[in-house]
């Protein structure tokens, strides 16, 4: 008798069975374990959670924010990020032309209900600080020019939008590991040096939230 005829019965009869089993059961244990291994190894933090949420949501356009905001100490952000793109009237705008600002950042489309809802709290916005020069930069993560220039027509949208929809969407992924990709609506708030100061995942509570918000990154001077 081997060692599977006695795990399994003994029997010539019911040996093959036992087998067949017990090889199954040793080959099944390290595919476990290295399963185990891979699965331990995704959960590094929330960069790589942010990019699975992007390589998750594919092209279906959104991932779904909660609304939950995010503020970030000046000793705690990361390095600056760099981004640029053509606008809905064709011209080239980045974080080059923001630089030295503090800069709001908002990636929206046209068909996006929490983005429409809160368009007039984000011109509010841009009216109050724009004299004081705060930059404001919003991403298109969906439409074609047509939309995004009859969306800032009926909400009174006078900054500029980067059409962000096609090929490897270039802004969206300038953001990778700070912003979900494809997270919309999502409302960054950058330093003068361009580091993302505070992050607002899902629709802006309001006017005040932001006004907060860039007010906070305006007094660090």
């Amino acid at each position: 008798m081997n060692m599977f005829d006695g795990a399994y019965g003994g029997s010539r009869r019911g040996g093959g069975i036992g087998r067949t089993r017990a090889l199954a059961t040793l080959l099944a244990l390290p595919l476990a374990a290295a399963l185990g291994l891979g699965l331990a190894g995704c959960s590094t933090g929330e960069a790589d959670t942010l990019a699975q949420q992007w390589e998750d949501s594919g092209e279906k356009g959104f991932v779904s924010g909660d609304g939950s905001s995010l503020s970030i100490a000046p000793a705690e952000r990361t390095e600056p990020v760099e981004f640029s793109g053509i606008t809905e009237y064709g011209d080239e705008l980045g974080s080059a032309d923001t630089l030295g600002s503090v800069t709001v950042v908002n990636f929206w489309y046209a068909g996006c209900a929490p983005c429409r809802a809160e368009a007039p709290d984000l011109v509010a916005a841009y009216d109050e600080f724009a004299p004081q020069g705060v930059q404001f930069v919003g991403v298109n993560t969906r439409d074609q020019s047509a939309q995004a220039t009859q969306f800032a027509k009926e909400f009174g949208v006078q900054y500029a939008s980067i059409m962000d929809s096609a090929g490897g969407r270039a802004v969206q992924r300038a953001f990778a590991g700070q912003v979900p990709l494809n997270a919309v609506p999502t409302t960054l708030v950058l330093d003068t040096e361009g580091r993302v100061a505070h992050r607002v995942l899902g629709q802006l509570a309001g006017e005040s939230q932001l006004r907060t918000l860039i007010n906070e990154t305006l007094a660090e001077g």
